[in-house]
């Protein structure tokens, strides 16, 4: 069976929590974000290593694996889009189809051991970018292919929540003693 996809605008996350995950994107400081992230990429590691990771919770929901696949994926278009946004002014960045992503790259078929060290490694270079933003550079503006706006502040705190609520659609969120927005 084929994943359903996501067709919500999740941008309300930056106004308010996320009641599914509990992500609080307004308790988030920008000089936190690459710690954040590396956290939670830990927490993805932990997830990878389970012996059930390619098991799906349903035929129509992804499994950890494939969740970390995107993560992984997420980070490097992310690593990119920041960099637009801090090389550029005012970039539109081209439209990411996450579910026709995970049927091309065959998430299903990949190792998890690989994945595990691709989400570290990606994760890595873009909390380094994260890390390097300073200033004024939190204020820069990017667009999303339907015209949201973001800066790199709110960029930075919205792509943090695609992160720690896939921890929780895979079940790691629930178990973690973190707060995730706090």
């Amino acid at each position: 069976m084929t994943i359903i996809p996501d067709t919500k605008d999740w941008t309300w996350v930056l106004s308010a929590p996320c009641l599914e995950c509990g992500y609080d994107a307004a308790t988030i400081a920008p000089e936190d974000v690459s710690d954040r992230l590396e956290d939670y990429a830990v927490a993805w590691q932990e997830v990878l290593g389970q012996s059930t990771v390619r098991d799906r919770p349903a035929p129509d929901v992804w499994s950890p694996l494939e969740y970390g696949c995107h993560v992984r994926d997420a980070c490097q278009i992310y690593d990119e889009r920041l960099r637009l946004m801090l090389t550029e002014d005012g970039p539109s960045y081209p439209n990411w189809d996450q579910d026709e992503t995970a049927l091309a790259a065959r998430y299903r078929e990949q190792e998890p051991e690989t994945v595990a060290a691709e989400l570290h490694a990606a994760a890595a270079t873009l909390a380094a970018r994260f890390a390097g933003v300073t200033g004024t550079e939190w204020d820069r503006t990017g667009y999303r292919s339907d015209g949201a706006e973001f800066t790199v502040d709110t960029f930075s705190r919205y792509f943090l929540h695609d992160i720690v609520h896939h921890l929780h659609d895979v079940g790691a969120g629930n178990s973690r003693s973190t707060s995730w927005g706090a």
